[in-house]
Parts: structure tokens; C-alpha cells; sequence
């Protein structure tokens, strides 16, 4: 008797189950079908489509911040001057680095600095450095360095770019040679 009474059970647990199952299934449909039903929104809207949010920016190109490299490179190679060069982008982003044969170790790092303070003040870091007589916590701005040899790159009258040299026996000399990268961009 415990034997038929389970099957019983069984049988009606299975038709119960069955029924669900199937009513999820048909909810599920329904669901499907009534989603697919409903009217299409468009695909992209514009939150401003008149872009009064939004600002333009130049930036140099890899192969203009190449040649401006490059160009400093030539001009301090000619001089019997082994240096390092950095291009960054108006934001302080290093663009190109151009580490030249023989240039001391310390050189990469101090070119960088010098063009990241060059572009976010857009002058030339041998005027920057005056600037510490009045100033001299400007010195402890992180990433910068306020010696000769950084220049800034501009159009329109805003810095796009800045450009540092190090490793030249003077700052004046690594500022000769950024000018030569800047002067390059203009050709």
C-alpha cells in the first residue's frame, strides 16, 4: 500500500512540477512577445546637440612629435652634444621620448619634466626659473623642473605641446636645441 501511495505522489508532484513549468514558460513567452512589441526607442541620442559641453583641442600627431624629436636630436648631435628628448601633449602626456647615444641616465627623466613645465606654463622653462625668486614654491609642483632647456609648443597663441632636452653641459644650450625641435614643426 506504502508503494501505490508513493506512486501517487509522485504522479501528482510530476503533473505539479509539469504545471508550473509550463506557466513559467508561457510567462516567459508572453514576456518575450511583449518586449519585442513595444515601439523602438532611437538607437543614440544626443544629450547636446548643440555641444555646449564640449570643448576642441589641438593636439600634435606621433609623427610631428617624432620630428620635432628627432629635429632636437640633429641639432645637438651637430653641436657634439649628447642629450634626451621629450615631447608631451598639451595635457602633460608624453607623446615621443628620444633617449640619444651617450646621453647620461639622468637626462630622460629631467627632458620629461622639462616639457610637462614648459606646456602647463606655456613658457619657456629658462623664464620659469627666474620665476623662483619670486616664487619658490613653485619648485615643489610635482613633475616639474624649473630649469633651462624645456620650450613650449603653441598654435593660436595655447600651448599644444611642450618640448625638454637635458644633458647639455648648460640649460641655455638644452633650450637651443628644443627650439630647433619647435622651429622643425613649423617647416
Amino acid at each position: 500500500m506504502k508503494h501505490a501511495n508513493t506512486k501517487k505522489t509522485s504522479l501528482r508532484t510530476r503533473v505539479l512540477v509539469g504545471g508550473v513549468a509550463a506557466g513559467a514558460l508561457a510567462a516567459g513567452t508572453f514576456g518575450a512577445v511583449s518586449a519585442t512589441a513595444a515601439p523602438s526607442a532611437p538607437a543614440a541620442v544626443s544629450a547636446d546637440a548643440a555641444n555646449r559641453n564640449l570643448q576642441e583641442s589641438t593636439h600634435l600627431t606621433v609623427a610631428a612629435a617624432t620630428k620635432a624629436a628627432q629635429a632636437t636630436l640633429d641639432a645637438a648631435k651637430k653641436d657634439g652634444q649628447r642629450v634626451s628628448v621629450a615631447v608631451v601633449d598639451r595635457n602633460g602626456n608624453t607623446v615621443v621620448t628620444l633617449r640619444g647615444d651617450g646621453a647620461g641616465p639622468q637626462s630622460y627623466a629631467s627632458a620629461e619634466k622639462k616639457a610637462f613645465t614648459a606646456v602647463s606654463w606655456n613658457a619657456p622653462t629658462s623664464e620659469l626659473a627666474k620665476r623662483l625668486e619670486q616664487a619658490p614654491n613653485l619648485k615643489d609642483i610635482p613633475g616639474t623642473l624649473f630649469l633651462a632647456g624645456g620650450a613650449p609648443v603653441k598654435a593660436k597663441g595655447a600651448p599644444i605641446a611642450g618640448i625638454g632636452v637635458a644633458g647639455a653641459p648648460s640649460g641655455d644650450q638644452d633650450e637651443k636645441f628644443a627650439q630647433a625641435g619647435v622651429a622643425a614643426l613649423a617647416r
